[in-house]
């Protein structure tokens, strides 16, 4: 892959007879990449990694560039066909990017250049942005806002909190919504702890981050967990055994559900 060769037009060269500058924040940007070189040749020797012969082949986006159009997308969160549209459609955006009177490559170019750089590169980079912000004193680097994109997840963290109340959640829904409403009266005396449970649980999870100034706190409402949890299984297990003393006629309706052996009420500890 060979780097492309800086060439200056004449429309660029009108272009700053006339005075187009770039946006002020584009422009401290890019005099800070402009300070620091090895920035882009970090980025460079990622996009070189694995190549036999990168100074040979077909001209590419140069590690410059990359990183200018990477800090551009980041920046701005455009799709890349919009990155590409926009960068073909403004020289302030050619001017930023190095792009220059050069034709934009395509969409999938930039993609396939920005899934090149490793991970540790772009962690380097955004240390050397934060140390520069905080000696400008642009930043204190007191806080920090992050990406808090919600994304799918199977379970929450399993905690030892967490996995009682799912446990006294979920017995208690089998028992009283869905066992009960096939035998009608056997979980008369069944305890609903869902909501005394759920409590303790926020309770604890809240305290977690400051347990040790609140030790004695944290184990009482521990304890309470676990004596409902205890509670709460005891009784499905009486439960349980109550139905099996049903009528015969009762039977075919326990059966479906799911009472015997493998019953997941049967086997919770």
């Amino acid at each position: 892959m060979r780097q492309r060769a800086a060439q200056r037009s004449f429309a660029e060269l009108e272009f700053e007879r006339q005075r187009v500058q770039l946006d002020p924040a584009l422009r401290r940007i890019s005099d800070f990449l402009d300070a620091h070189p090895e920035l882009s040749q970090w980025v460079q020797a990622d996009l070189q990694r694995g190549l036999k012969r990168p100074h040979t082949g077909r001209r590419g986006l140069t590690g410059e560039q990359v990183l200018r159009a990477l800090l551009l997308w980041r920046i701005k969160n455009w799709p890349y066909r919009e990155l590409r549209s926009r960068i073909a459609d403004g020289y302030t955006l050619r001017q930023f990017t190095r792009v220059g009177a050069e034709p934009v490559p395509a969409a999938d170019a930039f993609q396939r250049s920005f899934s090149r750089v490793n991970p540790d590169t772009i962690r380097r980079i955004n240390d050397a942005l934060i140390r520069a912000a905080v000696g400008l004193k642009i930043e204190d680097g007191a806080q920090l806002r992050v990406d808090t994109t919600v994304v799918e997840s199977d379970i929450h963290y399993p905690t030892d909190s967490a996995l009682l109340w799912d446990g006294v959640r979920t017995i208690s829904r089998l028992v009283l919504e869905h066992l009960e409403s096939k035998l009608v009266g056997v979980a008369g005396g069944f305890p609903d702890r869902r909501r005394r449970a759920r409590r303790r649980m926020q309770e604890l999870a809240r305290m977690h981050d400051r347990r040790g100034k609140h030790e004695r706190s944290f184990r009482r409402k521990y304890r309470d967990l676990l004596t409902v949890a205890t509670e709460v299984t005891a009784r499905a297990r009486a439960v349980i055994e109550q139905a099996r003393r049903k009528p015969a006629r009762g039977r075919s309706t326990t059966s479906r559900c799911a009472l015997p052996g493998n019953s997941p009420l049967h086997h919770t500890h």
